[in-house]
């Protein structure tokens, strides 16, 4: 034990033994990820998923500090998953290189005590939190953009995402376009790093908290959303795989967008959606699929205030 003895010192014996005996879903390996692992397999969590489909580039370098250029092409789950049994021999590791959607995520949450959303995807925290509200899974879920970031505690008994972002932005920010400072990404996943390890040694206090920091004036904001109301998730997130043949599918994506394609879709821009615009016949789904899904979102608010029947998210990736 002489290992985590300054954490016993601190934690208990106890706290340990469940540390030990936790397993926990980690979604995404980059940035966020990168301090969150450091952290929980340090201090001995027994058993660690780590789902992510993207492999190590040049640009995630700066910040993704488990990566080295010898690893540009590979799987960041496998490197990830290397570097961590080297780190602590004691931890189970189970790398998996897909990517989280809502036709996988119940089998990849299956078993977990936590889970961890580090993806930096809206979707992904959407869809990540409808299931854990549902399976009363514990959710930490974490975004950084430029120098500003945020952490959360959701669902395991608490409301979920949508109790705190209930609507979407007119514009996401994203790493790719508004960049991204290593430094607040390492802030914000230490901080899901500890809340974490409160939730799995029996503390339950972090989940119904949100906490903000911003790194333009060292800043740090939060508040507490516990009896918060919940939405029901109408714009819910589908897998491309879930589309029926009959469904009015629509691919918002620019013609020449990078993606996956889209067979069948047709093509239309936000702004077509409005009372004159297109829409499903009665009996029809709606299913509108773009990169990251804010555009299908978007499209969806539109068409929802002149349609009432289901509609559907896909968000497609690269």
């Amino acid at each position: 034990m002489t290992r985590y003895a300054r954490q016993t010192a601190v934690l208990g014996d106890a706290a340990q033994e469940l540390l030990a005996k936790a397993s926990v879903l980690l979604i995404g390996a980059g940035g966020l990820a990168v301090p969150v692992l450091q952290y929980l397999v340090g201090a001995g969590v027994g058993r660690v998923r780590i789902v992510d489909a993207d492999v190590v580039s040049l640009s995630n370098l700066h910040r993704q500090t488990l990566f080295r250029p010898a690893d540009l092409g590979q799987p960041k789950v496998d490197i990830a998953a290397h570097a961590m049994a080297a780190l602590n021999p004691d931890v189970t590791l189970e790398p998996i290189a897909q990517r989280l959607d809502p036709t996988n995520i119940t089998g990849l949450c299956g078993g977990m005590d936590l889970i961890l959303d580090c993806a930096d995807s809206f979707a992904v925290s959407y869809i990540a939190s409808d299931h854990c509200l549902q399976s009363r899974q514990p959710l930490i879920s974490a975004s950084v953009v430029g120098t500003d970031g945020y952490v959360g505690g959701f669902c395991g008994g608490k409301p979920g995402l949508r109790a705190v972002f209930p609507d979407l932005p007119d514009q996401l920010g994203s790493c790719d376009t508004d960049g991204v400072l290593g430094p607040s990404v390492g802030v914000i996943g230490s901080l899901q790093a500890q809340m974490a390890m409160a939730v799995l040694t029996g503390d339950r206090t972090a989940l119904g908290q949100f906490v903000t920091y911003d790194a333009r004036v060292m800043r740090f904001g939060g508040f507490r959303f516990d009896a918060a109301p919940d939405p029901a998730p109408n714009l819910a997130f589908i897998a491309p795989a879930d589309i029926d043949a009959d469904d009015f599918l629509i691919d918002l994506r620019a013609a020449g967008e990078h993606g996956p394609a889209l067979p069948n879709a047709h093509r239309h821009t936000v702004t077509d959606f409005g009372p004159h615009g297109p829409h499903p016949h009665e009996t029809q789904r709606a299913v509108l699929a773009c990169r990251s899904g804010l555009r299908a979102w978007q499209a969806a608010e539109r068409l929802s205030q002149h349609w009432q029947g289901d509609i559907k998210l896909i968000a497609l990736g690269d």
